[in-house]
Order: C-alpha cells, then structure tokens, then sequence
C-alpha cells in the first residue's frame, strides 16, 4: 500500500449546454486522443495503459450497462475495464485502489455524460427515491435542494444578494480556466430575476444543464514519472454516504462531508485542513452549496457564512477558481472535473487562473439528495512539505 500514485495528463471536451454534434463515443474518443498524445501512451499490457475505468449512468444514457458501448473507445475489448456509476471522484478513488494494491501499473478514466438529451435531469434524479414513499410525492435532486437551500439559509442568514455574486464570481472564475466551459457572464440583477425553481433556488442558482466528456491517465510512481515531469499525486481519499432518508438526517450539518475530509486527511497526514490548501474546488450543484460545503471543510466557521462571504471568504482561501460545477459540469462528473481543475492548478497549467505555487488541493465529489455522499481528495505536487 506504500506506492504513489500520480495524474499524469488531464483532457475534456467543451461542456455544452447541447452537445448535439457528437455521439457519447465520439466525445469520448476526443478526450482519448488527446491523452494518449500527451503521455505517448498505447495500450499495452506490458508498459502502456493496463487498465480503463469509465463513468458514466444508466439512465442518464438512456441504456443498460452504459459502459457496453464505450469499451472500444476505452481500448478494453477483451481487456480490463470497469465501470464507476453516478460520482465521478469516485473513478479516481478506484483507479488508486488498483494501483496501490499492485494489480496494475497505469489506468485510463475517462467519464462521458449528456444531460441535455433527456426531457428532464429531475427525472434522472427522481429515481434515486424510493418507490413507495417519496417518489410518489414528486422528489428529485432539485426538490431536496429547495428543502436543504431553505434550512440553511434560515440557520446562515446568506441573503439574495450573496447568492448572486457567488454564480457571478463563478461565471467570471471559468472564463479565466483553460478547461473549455459553454458559459454566459451574468450581472447580479439577472441573478435575482431569474425563475424560481425550488424556493429558495432560482434558475441561475443552480448548475446548468451540461453535455461532455473528462479524462486521466494515472500511474504508480516509476511509471508516473516516465511519462510527464510533473505528476499531481493523489496523497488522500476519502467519502461517507449519510443516511438514505431526508428525515432521518440534519441536511445542514454536513456530517457525511466532514467524515469524508477527515479519512482524506488522515490518509495525507494533514491535521489541520482549514490552513492545508493552496487550491480548493467543491462541487457546488447550486450557489447556497458553496458556503454550506466550506463549512464543511472548515474553511467557513460554522453559522459564520454570511459574515464570511462578506469578508472574500471564497477568494481568499482559493475556492473554485476555475468555476466550480455550477458554472457547469455534468452532475456526475462533477467530482472527476474538481479534481482534473486542481491537477491543472498543481502542474502550473491553469492559465490565468493560476495559483503561483500551489503545491497542495483538496477536490471534492458530491451525489445524492441535498449532499447524501461526498468524496474529497488531497492532491499534491512534490516539495508540498508533507
């Protein structure tokens, strides 16, 4: 369990609202291609690509085993692939169990989703309910957001106009990210006017929807290092699923975050994650996420976050520089595009959203109503002073 493992190359598609023109595989391979000519790796059993991990939905796909018909692309045919369902972090999390545990030296992920070709996301998430008694009162993702977004909002005192500088500094931030974003400026009063969805969530509060693919090449340290100067190591996981029933749980008390931030931590040997960070990207499906979830990671005191917007929270300790998931990633890949925009900050390459310096992250993954299951992961580049 001792050998590192390291992201060597990170690629995406554009994340459309439509992306109409090309197929799931089609946007996929756009993603291979580029990684393989970035590293210069082939797939081979022997010192190339040993094993693929796709991510990807069912539903969302509109087919079982959505993974069936992404094999070639992920040159697993008659060759190891498996399948990371829903969470997108959780493909990297994987793809560490592999290595360390000796099975294989060098792994491929690589994520597609399209959310724009259902009639509804909320109908994707309606089915993550149970059949008896909430599905039948209409649940969705959005829905328990409107409940979780009303509770903290009450408990915080975060006012309107807080929530619309967060989706204009998000807007703003991904403009600046080299990661290919289909996203519109906004001014705050647009913000405000927009339509109601789930009180108190407007439409521009929440993530749009998105169409792409992501990917990673990761490898254990030797061959890591062969294949690009600067591996971003992946030194801590973590997640926590909290209970399946919205009643059953406090939906601001972030307890399934927290549990998941201190096993990363553990594991990167951090003790204080609040001063750890260089970089931080959350997995913000609506603006009210974003403070709740630096709540979470000890960044935001808590019952402190309206004071703390105030004060630049956000800027001052690096939040979601390229943009964060509500200005648009596909939900479930929204943990796998946290952690490729700190792998880019780590290797120098974020354009002009660059830390000068940053030598630690910390990513994190979200699914599930209201924050059910959260991922984090630590990444580091060498000289971090671990």
């Amino acid at each position: 369990m001792s050998r590192r493992v390291g992201i060597c190359a990170v690629a995406q598609t554009p994340f459309k609202r439509d992306y109409w023109e090309e197929r799931f595989q089609g946007m996929a391979l756009i993603v291979l291609e580029s990684l393989l000519e970035q590293t210069g790796l082939k797939f081979d059993e022997t010192d190339g690509i040993q094993a693929s991990i796709s991510v990807s939905d069912d539903i969302f796909d509109a087919r079982t085993i959505s993974d069936n018909a992404m094999t070639d692309v992920l040159g697993a045919h008659f060759g190891c692939e498996e399948k990371v369902a829903q969470e997108g972090a959780q493909a990297l999390y994987y793809a560490t169990a592999m290595i360390r545990s000796g099975h294989v030296d060098t792994v491929l992920v690589l994520g597609h989703c399209k959310e724009s070709q259902g009639q509804s996301r909320n109908m994707v998430t309606h089915m993550a309910f149970d059949p008896f008694y909430t599905r039948p009162v209409g649940m969705d993702f959005q829905a328990a957001a409107g409940l979780q977004a009303q509770a903290y909002l009450q408990k915080s005192g975060i006012r309107e106009d807080q929530l619309a500088r967060i989706v204009v500094r998000a807007r703003n931030n991904a403009k600046r990210f080299p990661l290919p974003l289909e996203i519109d400026p906004v001014d705050p009063t647009e913000v405000r006017n927009s339509p109601m969805l789930a009180d108190p969530i407007r439409s521009l509060h929440a993530y749009p929807v998105t169409d792409g693919a992501i990917g990673m090449i990761v490898a254990a340290e030797e061959r890591a290092r062969a294949i690009c100067p600067n591996p971003v190591w992946i030194t801590g996981v973590g997640n926590c699923m909290d209970s399946f029933f919205l009643g059953d749980r406090d939906i601001t008390a972030n307890f399934a975050l927290k549990q998941a931030l201190q096993r990363a931590c553990r594991r990167a040997e951090i003790d204080r994650p609040q001063d750890a960070f260089d970089v931080v990207e959350l997995s913000d499906l609506y603006a009210y996420q974003l403070p709740l979830w630096c709540e979470g990671i000890g960044l935001c005191p808590e019952n402190r976050a309206q004071d703390w917007l105030d004060a630049d929270g956000l800027d001052n300790h690096r939040v979601n520089l390229s943009g964060g998931t509500l200005a648009g990633s596909p939900l479930i890949l929204g943990g796998l595009s946290r952690a490729a925009s700190v792998a880019l900050q780590l290797m120098g390459k974020a354009g002009d959203a660059q830390i000068d310096g940053a030598r630690r992250g910390l990513a994190h993954g979200v699914m599930g109503p209201a924050g059910q299951f959260h991922t984090v992961l630590v990444l580091e580049r060498d000289g971090s002073g671990r």
